[in-house]
């Protein structure tokens, strides 16, 4: 998916985040959201994603020059972060089921074969409600890169990870990279070092 920024700027109140951002997302390709804590990186993204609007400007999106409408975008776009909640009561087969119901599976691979490549094979029957805060934000991981959508979308992913969960979202992630348009917005380097594109969010300051 190729996505257009035009202008786009977003304020609370009187205040803006930013401002008079102009940028390319081609498809295909990996981009990093960068900027300093509160720098407004997570509430753009959240603007790509059209969960917030934006205060002025304009985003369009394509695939393959077909233009697609912001109210179709939630069925190409799959999206992970840290403060999106989980049916805790459900165990983790039923939350594989409850979401791949809704979004296409990456074709090929099954539930069980999920859980085992996450590190988490014989926590299938568990209630996601006893897991460590790592597990949780593997499951997280897991439903975003196993959706079969042309946009990926990652707000700091390795948050709650030790040092072998970073490797494994690294391995993840340089499983999808380039088969589809990823953007990942965060400060801490080893989330993106493979990014082909870089926006500094500080740069947009108004």
């Amino acid at each position: 998916m190729k996505i257009t920024l035009a202008d786009i700027g977003k304020k609370y109140n009187r205040d803006w985040i930013f401002r008079h951002v102009d940028f390319e997302f081609e498809s295909h390709k990996t981009y990093a959201l960068t900027g300093n804590n509160g720098s407004g990186k997570s509430t753009l993204l959240q603007v790509i994603y059209a969960f917030q609007t934006s205060s002025e400007g304009a985003i369009t999106y394509e695939i393959d020059s077909h233009k697609i409408e912001e109210e179709d975008l939630y069925k190409y776009v799959a999206f992970a972060a840290p403060y999106l909640e989980l049916m805790e009561e459900f165990s983790l087969m039923e939350m594989l089921e409850f979401h791949f119901s809704f979004k296409p599976c990456i074709k090929g691979i099954s539930f069980d074969e999920i859980i085992k490549n996450c590190g988490l094979d014989g926590n299938q029957n568990k209630a996601i409600k006893f897991f460590s805060s790592g597990m949780k934000q593997r499951i997280k991981l897991i439903l975003a890169f196993y959706s079969d959508t042309p946009l990926l979308l990652l707000d700091e992913p390795c948050t709650n990870f030790d040092d072998k969960g970073i490797n494994w979202y690294r391995s993840l992630l340089l499983s999808q990279h380039h088969k589809r348009t990823i953007l990942i917005s965060s400060n801490q380097s080893n989330e993106y070092d493979i990014a082909d594109g870089i926006l500094h969010v500080d740069n947009y300051k108004n």
